[in-house]
């Protein structure tokens, strides 16, 4: 292995930040987020994060929601969406049939 000014053993156009390596260059802010901030939707609460929010999915996206309980149906507003998931809180009671998944 030998040591130039990129590193080691690596040319100065390959850094750590190219295109390479683990994902394959799959990009998560790529694709269109299901929710929006600042919208409602009715979830329902499938488990609770390691911090104590509910959590919730809307067509896969993963949603935390601040105070939501397992096994809740409930309507949440999105306060910050970002690249691979959202946060909201609990604005009201949700219908019997949640728009998750």
């Amino acid at each position: 292995m030998s040591f130039n000014d990129s590193g080691f053993g690596e040319s100065p156009n390959q850094g750590y930040s190219g295109n390479r390596g683990y994902g394959g260059g799959r990009r998560f802010d790529d694709r269109p987020k299901p929710v929006e901030t600042g919208k409602e939707y009715d979830v329902s609460i499938t488990e609770i994060s390691r911090k104590g929010d509910g959590i919730a999915r809307v067509e896969g996206f993963v949603i935390f929601v601040k105070g939501g309980q397992v096994g809740q149906n409930t309507k949440v507003k999105i306060t910050q969406v970002g690249v691979r998931f959202a946060t909201a809180n609990v604005v009201g009671e949700g219908t019997s049939q949640p728009a998750t998944e």
